[in-house]
């Protein structure tokens, strides 16, 4: 280990031991004794009055943003944290001091091979949003046009890399030490967190993700996303539309406005369902800092969406699959859940489909004693997957980031109205969208898909089926030829057989006849 790298794990060790989190991990090695005897010592003069969860958080904010990105991260991995340290892992801000404004300056005229004032009639130095990542200044083109800029931090790859490499040491530790840390995987989430990071830091990334979302939802008239400037796109510096509205936590002043609340917040879900069912390419961190509503008269009350480092995208059997997951569910069709499990294939097939079914009825019932807008679909979609990992379910990475967001989802749509009911909203999309997947309109929809793939070949199917035929035509003596030379062999083993019977009959006569005559 280097001398940079050793003090940082020294600070690293330093801090766990002030918040307890060294005592949190041999919490998982109760079975031996010398981690027992060892865990008595260290808590030797310290007390920790604050849950487990919450201390995990500060020391994730005390040690900086990488481990503040990493704890977001592994907030929406519940298939594999205790609900208690995913629910306060998910409390982490994102939020850091700005750099100086010189620094960013001259990034852009870096990254754009140009001075600032080539491309902008200004650029204002105070920045709008800072965070681990990057930060965002607002400018104003020579054309006129206001833009967002958004400017990667100086120096993120050397710093991520070598946090990196101490969690991966650190993760190693866990799994020897303990059958709890075995079972969290922290490797596979470390290497998962690697990748999410090194994609986060390629911004044209996140001006493609942000392009896709806006082509899927031009015709939806719910949502703006800003358009990229393309020509000022870089993998550390992208330009893009501003958006102006007001933050959607504030809720006073967009009654103020004239915005209609309660319309907002089933817009909100239809939005999200829209993204799931119909492009399985949907906005990944919708949380209220990422969201505003305009108020300009041509595009009042829609939202706004920005931030798009992270994005989900689901196929069309993972769409089926939660479709009818949802629908059984309310239908409480318990055994319909079960079987879908096993169906996907995310379940052994030798499982008992009553004892999973027995689990989801667990799971699910209780929910039913109280009113549909009350029921949180996210809580359901978490239950079942901690209730599945009993039957060795393998939970698709894509699924937990989607249930994270139906989270941040209802959670926003119930704070805007306390009397959202998210299934009366949501149901008749999902059940038109099932409906859309078989019968008459499905049918025509594959046609459609597959008419360009097929086009080309319409003009020749005259001449193919011709020499089909006339292939077919020439065939049919020769396969009447083999059958008869066929049956001639066949004959011809008979009679050879009957012959050889003959000879063998007649040379054994001869020889009784003979030895009749020379006994007698």
């Amino acid at each position: 280990m280097r001398p940079r790298n050793l003090l940082r794990a020294l600070v690293i060790a330093w801090t766990f031991a002030r918040f307890g989190l060294d005592d949190l991990a041999l919490s998982g090695l109760k079975q031996h004794r010398r981690a027992r005897w060892l865990r008595s010592l260290i808590r030797f003069g310290r007390s920790f009055e604050q849950p487990r969860g919450e201390r995990l958080r500060l020391a994730l904010e005390r040690l900086g943003p990488i481990f503040v990105k990493f704890g977001q991260v592994l907030s929406t991995r519940r298939d594999l944290v205790p609900p208690d340290i995913a629910d306060e892992l998910a409390k982490l801000q994102d939020r850091v001091p700005p750099f100086p404004a010189d620094e960013s300056r001259r990034l852009v005229e870096k990254a754009l091979r140009a001075p600032v004032e080539q491309h902008f009639e200004r650029f204002d130095p105070e920045p709008v949003a800072s965070a681990s990542i990057a930060q965002v200044h607002f400018a104003r083109l020579r054309d006129g046009r206001e833009v967002a800029v958004k400017v990667l931090r100086p120096g993120m790859l050397d710093v991520i890399d070598d946090d990196l490499a101490l969690l991966r040491w650190l993760a190693g530790w866990v799994e020897r030490l303990s059958a709890d840390g075995r079972r969290l995987k922290p490797r596979e989430v470390v290497a998962e967190f690697d990748m999410y990071l090194h994609d986060e830091l390629d911004l044209v990334r996140e001006a493609a993700n942000a392009a896709q979302l806006r082509r899927n939802m031009s015709g939806l008239d719910l949502v703006l996303v800003p358009e990229m400037i393309w020509s000022l796109c870089t993998p550390q510096v992208i330009v893009m539309e501003r958006m102006q509205g007001l933050p959607i936590s504030q809720v006073e002043r967009l009654r103020e406005a004239g915005v209609d609340i309660a319309k907002l917040a089933r817009d909100g879900v239809t939005i999200f369902f829209t993204q799931v069912f119909r492009d399985g390419f949907f906005h990944a961190d919708m949380h209220p800092g990422n969201i505003l509503v305009s108020t300009a008269p041509e595009t009042f009350q829609r939202y706004i969406a920005l931030d798009f480092g992270i994005v989900g995208t689901l196929s069309e059997f993972d769409k089926e699959y939660l479709a009818q997951n949802f629908i059984a569910f309310f239908r409480r069709d318990y055994k319909r859940v079960a079987e879908l499990h096993v169906e996907s294939g995310w379940v052994p097939k030798n499982t008992r489909v009553d004892a999973l079914e027995a689990a989801v009825r667990t799971v699910c019932e209780p929910h039913f004693d109280r009113p549909l807008k009350d029921i949180s679909l996210g809580q359901v979609l978490m239950r079942l997957f901690q209730t599945s990992r009993r039957f060795n379910v393998e939970i698709q990475p894509q699924l937990v980031l989607l249930q994270k967001t139906l989270l941040n989802v209802e959670g926003l749509g119930r704070q805007l109205d306390p009397e959202l009911d998210l299934w009366r909203t949501a149901k008749p999309f999902l059940e038109r969208w099932m409906d859309e997947q078989i019968g008459a309109r499905a049918f025509m929809k594959v046609v459609q898909k597959e008419a360009p793939r097929f086009a080309p070949f319409i003009p020749e199917l005259p001449r193919l089926l011709h020499d089909a035929l006339k292939s077919q035509a020439q065939r049919q003596p020769d396969a009447q030829m083999q059958a008869l030379v066929d049956e001639m062999r066949r004959t011809n083993r008979l009679l050879a057989s009957v012959l050889w019977a003959l000879a063998g009959f007649a040379l054994g006569a001869l020889a009784m006849h003979l030895l009749t005559r020379l006994g007698g």
